[in-house]
């Protein structure tokens, strides 16, 4: 990546970080705009880190639960298209206060002592705007913990249990890419906090959580 290229790529987080610092602000509407123009600049065929990072937030900014699940599973489809030797930007983090709800049932505020999940890549302090670049493979798998946690909260707003806990699932299978740090045991905590409260539904299985899905 030439220097002027990863300017842009900066610039580009940059825009998204001014968004979300709007959003942690209560402006909803505004940071729903902004994020918006992004993602129409950024194109189906842009950075597969951008779309990802910037869909992650924007389901943070929904008010229907319908919605916040569809831009959640944007996320996930722009991380699976993260491939080895796809140079990453900088990593997607929902910053404290913006991860999975701890009652999957919360709105924004979804931090742990809030709410479910710190930011993506928090952990080691890769935040929107922070410079730091770990490796293609790296970045992917530390990604899916968080990003299979928010979908299985939105499938809890939307009284899909089974659907919940396939997500579930796959947030716990995924944990072993967290390091042992404040990111890393707040997403288990979350995950943690989401597998009883869905153990706790009633008509289940002694089961609910198996290790893998197909």
């Amino acid at each position: 990546m030439t220097e002027q290229q990863e300017a842009s790529e900066d610039a580009v987080m940059t825009r998204i970080g001014q968004a979300v610092i709007l959003l942690h602000a209560g402006d909803r509407e505004e940071a729903r705009n902004r994020l918006g123009e992004i993602w129409a600049e950024i194109g189906a065929e842009g950075d597969s880190l951008h779309r990802c990072t910037l869909a992650h937030y924007m389901a943070d900014a929904q008010d229907d639960p319908a919605d916040e699940l569809a831009w959640d599973l944007r996320a996930l489809t722009a991380a699976d298209g993260l491939r080895p030797g796809e140079e990453p930007g900088l990593p997607p983090g929902r910053r404290p206060g913006h991860g999975v709800s701890q009652t999957a049932g919360e709105g924004p505020g979804r931090a742990p002592g809030e709410g479910a999940g710190q930011t993506i890549g928090e952990g080691s302090g890769q935040g929107v705007g922070q410079d730091a670049r770990p490796g293609p493979q790296q970045a992917v798998r530390v990604f899916y913990p968080s990003l299979h946690l928010s979908l299985a909260a939105d499938y809890v707003k939307l009284r899909r249990p089974e659907a919940a806990r396939v997500h579930l699932a796959r947030a716990r299978a995924a944990t072993g890419a967290l390091a042992d740090d404040g990111y890393g045991n707040g997403v288990r905590a979350a995950i943690a906090r989401l597998e009883r409260r869905l153990a706790a539904e009633p008509g289940e299985g002694p089961r609910p959580f198996p290790e893998q899905y197909s």
